[in-house]
């Protein structure tokens, strides 16, 4: 193992947004007990502290990997073209308007059923995004058209937390 390896690579599986969720739980698996510092125990400290920082490595770039919107950011990065959604809010002025519809409905929603049809809206939005951007990774490689949908991926991840809280003050 090294340390300068990106995630794909610790884990030894292309560099792509498809990912099969078993093989990186076993890899997962396979790379802790490799790098479990019980195992060095007989070798002292400073062994069993870079055990711990293997351990660290591998749990974060598992969390990246497993996860589809930071393994998304994660390759535009590799790709150069970082998401930068702290100072790039642009988006297209359509999404814009589909953002405003769907605050106006949230704060309009007073059933279940208004919740509901929101949800299956937000989650329709995001399996489209999701399939845009897989797209521009693994069958065009173009990670600026990427880190767009990555972008439009973060606001609909927070507004289906928005969603999910209006429900609960609804008591769904």
């Amino acid at each position: 193992m090294n340390l300068q390896s990106d995630d794909f690579e610790l884990f030894g599986v292309p560099r792509r947004f498809a990912q099969d969720a078993a093989q990186l739980d076993a890899r997962w698996k396979e790379l802790q007990r490799q790098a479990h510092p019980d195992r060095f125990a007989a070798q002292g400290g400073a062994a069993q502290r870079v055990a711990m920082q293997w351990s660290v490595r591998i749990n974060e770039a598992y969390r990246r990997l497993k996860d589809p919107l930071a393994r998304a950011a994660y390759l535009c990065e590799l790709g150069g073209a970082p998401v930068r959604a702290e100072d790039n809010t642009a988006m297209p002025g359509a999404f814009l308007m589909q953002q405003m519809e769907w605050r106006e409905a949230l704060d309009e929603a007073a059933s279940a059923q208004d919740v509901d049809a929101l949800r299956s809206s937000v989650r329709a939005a995001e399996q489209e995004a999701f399939s845009r951007c897989a797209e521009a990774i693994d069958g065009r490689g173009d990670f600026a058209a990427a880190a767009r949908e990555v972008r439009a991926l973060m606001f609909l991840a927070r507004f289906a937390g928005s969603v999910e809280q209006r429900a609960e003050h609804l008591g769904q």
